[in-house]
């Protein structure tokens, strides 16, 4: 008996000791959301290190954007200026091959042979009301007409282009017949293309194709045609305009860009 006692004693005591020893419930707790704090707070530091890294590559990247757009609007503006400036070379060695410059046919006049020898110059008759406009275009100089085609090129090299539209309308409109008209023509379809306004460009490069079939200025303007109707959306038209400039002029910087912008369709699916 009391043996038993003894064990039970013994039992009761190993058993207050184990339980002082073993923590609580609330310390347990306690410790389990000290943990997830500590967890928490680092996860949340890493996550701002993060944000703070990815701010740092966005205020670069739209840097990088800032200068390639600068760069590219350079690139451009120079292109625009070379392609002026060869047209205007090009078009001073097609007037001074001994072609008969500007204004010159309104103002001689044809010679007949006179009574007695020698000749003299015969004034083209007058047909309804034609006459004064014949003799105000017989006043135009070739220099101010010049002037008048060099001014507006210059308007539009500078990005001028609402000065730039009028000015070549009025070198149409005072030059009909000028050996500039063409260029000037196709100049206007250009300041309205650059601008965007599309339906306005389309009719100017088609006066080109239409009035001047024969000038070297036809391949540019169908070409700008074709990408107006690209910019529409009216793929057909698109492909026909540009597939003509590629079979029209073989070899031609013109010919590559419409063949290029044509594989550019093909690989969009249109």
């Amino acid at each position: 008996m009391w043996g038993t006692r003894t064990a039970l004693t013994v039992c009761l005591l190993l058993g207050a000791a184990s339980a002082s020893a073993a923590p609580s419930r609330a310390e347990l707790d306690a410790r389990i959301q000290q943990l997830e704090r500590k967890v928490d707070s680092r996860s949340l530091v890493d996550m701002m290190d993060q944000l703070k890294a990815l701010q740092r590559e966005v205020q670069q990247l739209r840097g990088d954007i800032e200068v390639q757009t600068h760069s590219m609007e350079g690139l451009q503006k120079r292109q625009r200026d070379l392609y002026l400036d060869i047209d205007r070379r090009l078009h001073r060695l097609e007037v001074g091959g001994g072609q008969t410059q500007p204004g010159a046919s309104s103002s001689t006049m044809p010679e007949i042979p006179a009574q007695g020898g020698g000749a003299v110059r015969q004034a083209p008759a007058a047909t309804g009301g034609t006459a004064a406009p014949a003799a105000a275009a017989a006043t135009l100089s070739p220099a101010d007409e010049r002037k008048d085609y060099d001014r507006a090129l210059e308007l539009l090299k500078e990005g001028r282009y609402k000065e730039a539209s009028p000015a070549f309308q009025d070198f149409l409109t005072k030059y009909p017949s000028s050996s500039y008209a063409d260029n000037a023509q196709y100049w206007l379809g250009e300041v309205f293309y650059v601008t965007r306004e599309f339906d306005a460009a389309l009719s100017e490069f088609g006066k080109v194709v239409e009035s001047y079939p024969g000038s070297s200025k036809v391949a540019d303007a169908k070409l700008k045609m074709g990408y107006i109707e690209y910019e529409r959306k009216d793929w057909e038209k698109a492909r026909g305009l540009l597939t003509q400039v590629v079979q029209a002029y073989p070899g031609t910087t013109t010919a590559r860009l419409a063949q290029e912008r044509l594989d550019r369709m093909k690989r969009e699916g249109h």
